[in-house]
């Protein structure tokens, strides 16, 4: 078996081609399992295989794409995984010879919690029983490809690492707005996942070679592995019954040169590829060499945000403000398994322009494993910064950091044995960043040189573990004025030593400093601008402390690490950008309606009950409520997220919000009461993939449509039963594989034939052009515009 990872200080890596594309070419039916035919067709996927190899692939991927045991489900065969992983593994082994073979592993179809309803470590669990039976079979590689949540892509990454030896990569599928599914940008993905363990990371299918160079360029300047690409053929038409794709293969390898050159040292190809085009990249190719840089940087990275520390970047503000100690009301919320209020720190500091957001949730006797999964997961729903996940129980932080969307920091370690043996560890396997904190075995610090040297066992023995530098904060540890005047001074030129001898990004909790004293604000506020000068990256302090954030503005400027001075005058200087009024030309003046349309708004679940009943009880009408807060908030929601200020997340948070005040108007709402329409939602016959329609179904009915879904894999026949049931006179049809689109026309026509629908149609592989072509009345390229769609049809109705 060829070790590709040697082959690539080399040479470029040659990936395969299309499955699904050859499968249909065949004779791979409408509606049948792609993955059994490793069973029922050895021969024909032998021959798909073989002839990958003969066109020049280095590595042949496992028909094995769906082969889950939720998808399989679908067709019955969810017992018959692992004997399906065997047989592709078995065949692609002979065919490959020496050759590789990697396991090609999709996603689950199934959105993860809380915006669906599979856990992590369901997931965790149905990717764990792939890999296992992959390398039990003797697949070389796992690939991991066509992930949209970065979520579901670590759940295949930590299956694939802790229960096999085999190298791992992942790709991700992005859109034409150049993010994922779930709003991640290129570098936020690489900076997300590729500390898991990766040996490369990548992005597949999404679009034809020319537009995915953009996406790779992206990746190269923060990718420390290799970087893999496979784009489609083009776009997707019908001609003649037949998928085809709008580039030629000579035209698709002619993108491959300039994809090298931006760093991709892995090619291949993806949907609408065949051997021929394999055959051309590798003759395009074979001069290359791979360009690829090992990126040194300190970053952290939220779901949809990367926030890069140190260097020329402004110093980075950590937000204190959730941690229990000295509040009572949010040690008793945290002992009752009570959110809000940790939530409602998050956002308010995020609004007070926190870059970073520690959370800590040490009450004695709490549950503190589970309480910090908890808040980890209501306040990354809230905010789309990145978390510091601040305890000193080991199993809580590692269960934290398993969870999260994005990269977080750690904090801390310290330079005690036993804290370096027990942390480090947790932060080599989930690839963090992490505060060392520079107390010893000696207990605090009592000089710069104390410090200095702390802080270097920390880097080396953070190196033993194969954690670079780059992904430590030094903490050089500010103690209270009142008591040791002169440490003050210490930590300040313990924070110039380590960055210049040491070479490492610095932190420090700063308030601690003013403890015991008079206007503490005074002492903070100076001691932050002299930190910032001896070259502080990032600060833990209320961000809600104008004092201390005016300080730190002004010391940007100063400092010229604010070019150009542009956030001290928009902040100051009369420009700041003009707020969404939307709210106000809806809201009356009590406070509660303020309140639920700031709760859709942040997407915050935690009170709704209550503030709903408090507006009924002063005599709102339960419509009024819907047509003057619901409504309107929603639209202001679907304008950010139109605008790319939200994302899909926060759509879906922000729909859940609804859905809970729904549960409360709908049982005051008079019996009878007409819905604004009635919509069937399905997706096509073939298509196993249901995430698409679920957003936009979640979307309508909190708009006020009633929802007929008929699920996924629907015949048109079946659609067209239910049309004439239920009397609907609008359809919305989905489609996620370019296989199943054929089966989108021929429903189209089999509706309009028989039927008096519109129907609009929607998904991943579709245009607005093809939609129109193949006889949709509209086309909704997101789930905003499909109640855009439903609101227009209605209303003209």
């Amino acid at each position: 078996m060829m070790d590709i990872f040697k082959e690539l200080l080399k040479r470029i890596i040659i990936f395969d081609g299309a499955m699904g594309t050859q499968l249909q070419e065949r004779g791979l039916k409408t509606g049948e399992c792609p993955e059994y035919m490793n069973i029922s067709h050895p021969d024909v996927i032998f021959d798909i295989h073989k002839s990958y190899i003969n066109a020049g692939a280095d590595v042949i991927e496992t028909n094995t794409f769906g082969a889950n045991r939720v998808k399989l489900a679908k067709y019955g065969l969810e017992n018959e995984t692992a004997k399906i992983i065997g047989e592709s593994v078995r065949i692609a082994k002979k065919a490959a010879q020496e050759k590789s073979v990697a396991l090609s592993i999709g996603p689950t179809g199934k959105l993860l919690k809380p915006y669906g309803d599979m856990a992590f470590e369901e997931a965790y669990e149905v990717f764990k029983e792939v890999v296992i039976a992959g390398e039990q079979a003797g697949a070389d590689i796992v690939l991991i490809e066509t992930m949209s949540d970065m979520l579901e892509a670590k759940a295949a990454i930590l299956a694939a690492k802790e229960n096999t030896k085999m190298k791992v990569i992942c790709t991700m599928t992005f859109q034409e707005d150049g993010r994922t599914l779930m709003g991640s940008d290129p570098v936020t993905v690489v900076v997300s996942l590729q500390g898991l363990g990766l040996d490369a990371i990548g992005v597949n299918c999404s679009t034809g070679p020319d537009k995915m160079v953009n996406i790779v360029e992206k990746m190269s300047t923060v990718s420390r592995i290799p970087i893999i690409a496979q784009p489609n053929a083009g776009m997707p038409a019908i001609k003649d019954g037949k998928t085809v794709y709008d580039l030629m293969p000579d035209a698709f390898a002619s993108y491959f040169p300039e994809l090298i050159k931006k760093g991709a040292s892995i090619v291949g190809g993806c949907c609408g590829t065949t051997p021929e085009y394999i055959r051309l990249v590798k003759s395009v190719v074979q001069d290359f060499k791979p360009n690829m840089i090992v990126n040194k940087f300190t970053a952290v990275s939220s779901n949809t945000k990367t926030i890069f520390i140190g260097g020329d970047n402004p110093l980075r503000v950590i937000g204190e403000r959730i941690n229990p100690t000295g509040k009572k009301s949010l040690s008793t919320a945290l002992k009752e398994g009570d959110m809000s209020l940790a939530v409602d720190e998050a956002v308010r500091q995020q609004k007070s322009n926190a870059d970073i957001l520690d959370v800590n949730v040490g009450v004695p006797g709490i549950d503190e494993e589970n309480i910090m999964v908890k808040a980890v997961s209501e306040i990354q729903n809230a905010v789309d910064i990145p978390l510091q996940i601040d305890s000193t129980n080991i199993k809580a932080i590692e269960k934290a950091v398993r969870i999260l969307r994005g990269r977080p920091i750690i904090n801390s370690v310290s330079a005690k044995e036993k804290s370096l043996r027990k942390v480090l560890p947790i932060v080599k396997k989930y690839g963090t960043c992490v505060i060392g904190l520079t107390v010893g075995d000696n207990g605090l610090p009592k000089n710069r040189k104390e410090r200095l040297e702390n802080a270097r066992k920390i880097i080396e023995t953070a190196k033993e573990y194969g954690i670079p530098k780059e992904d430590i904060l030094i903490d050089c540890v500010v103690l209270t004025l009142s008591s040791e005047q002169e440490a003050a001074q210490e930590t300040l030129e313990a924070i110039k030593l380590v960055k210049s001898e040491l070479g490492v990004n610095t932190v420090i909790g700063l308030s601690n400093v003013s403890f015991g004293l008079p206007e503490r604000k005074l002492i903070n506020s100076a001691f932050l601008a002299m930190a910032a000068s001896y070259g502080l990256d990032s600060v833990i302090i209320n961000p809600c402390d104008d004092t201390m954030m005016n300080t730190l503005r002004a010391s940007m400027a100063l400092m010229n690490k604010d070019k150009g001075c542009i956030n001290y005058l928009n902040i100051y200087g009369g420009n700041t950008p003009v707020k969404n009024s939307s709210s106000k030309k809806y809201i009356k003046n009590e406070e509660h309606d303020k309140l639920l349309y700031n709760h859709i708004l942040e997407g915050k679940k935690a009170g709704i009950k209550n503030i709903v009943e408090d507006i009924l009880a002063e005599g709102a009408e339960p419509l009024k409520i819907v047509d003057n807060i619901i409504i309107p908030a929603l639209k202001d929601v679907g304008g950010k997220y139109e605008k790319g200020v939200y994302f899909l997340p926060q759509l879906l948070s922000s729909a859940e919000v609804v859905q809970e005040a729904f549960k409360i108007i709908k049982e005051r709402l008079p019996k009878g009461t007409v819905s604004k329409g009635r919509i069937i939602l399905a997706t096509v016959e073939g298509d196993v993939h249901d995430i698409g329609k679920d957003i936009v179904k979640v979307l309508l009915e909190n708009y006020g449509y009633d929802v007929i879904d008929l699920g996924k894999d629907v015949k048109g026949e079946v659609i067209l039963e239910e049309v004439k049931r239920s009397n609907v006179s609008l359809v919305g049809l989905s489609a996620l594989m370019t296989t199943t689109l054929f089966n989108m026309e021929k429903i189209i026509k089999l509706l309009k034939q028989n039927a008096n629908v519109k129907v609009m149609a929607g998904g991943a592989v579709l245009t607005e052009e093809y939609a129109l072509k193949i006889g949709a009345d509209y086309y909704g390229k997101s789930a905003q515009d499909a109640v855009r769609i439903a609101d227009s049809f209605f209303s003209e109705r």
